[in-house]
């Protein structure tokens, strides 16, 4: 069993900067990988990025690329989402989650363990 929580949601004006922090806890990620999905009201959610966790390969959703930036902390067991140049259309509830597939592209297929999320809200 894997649990997942995650921090750092808040309030920030366009343009402005967010670090959002998973802490894992449960077994090792040795193994799998660790990914970012949002979901904005009204909408499905949708993949953000995602980390390997023993090699630190990453994959971006289009919509983030070159603002956002994920990495992982495999000694603290925690992966992170550096968020910058924020956009309204960025407000959602980010989650965290983990033991996913990756299939190419952007093609990833969420694992079976998921944060509760945290609420990101930009202003324009």
């Amino acid at each position: 069993q894997v649990q997942l929580v995650e921090s750092g949601g808040g309030l920030v004006q366009a343009g402005g900067s967010l670090r959002l922090s998973c802490a894992a806890s449960g077994r090792t990620f040795s193994s799998v990988s660790m990914a970012w999905f949002r979901q904005a009201p009204g909408k499905e959610r949708e993949f953000v990025a995602f980390v390997t966790w023993t090699t630190g390969i990453t994959v971006y959703t289009d919509s983030v690329k070159g603002r956002f930036t994920i990495s992982r902390d495999v000694a603290k067991n925690t992966g992170y989402l550096e968020m910058n140049s924020l956009k309204f259309e960025d407000t959602a509830v980010y989650y965290c989650n983990a033991g996913g597939k990756y299939y190419g592209g952007t093609n990833y297929s969420p694992g079976p363990y998921w944060g509760q999320g945290t609420q990101v809200t930009v202003s324009s």
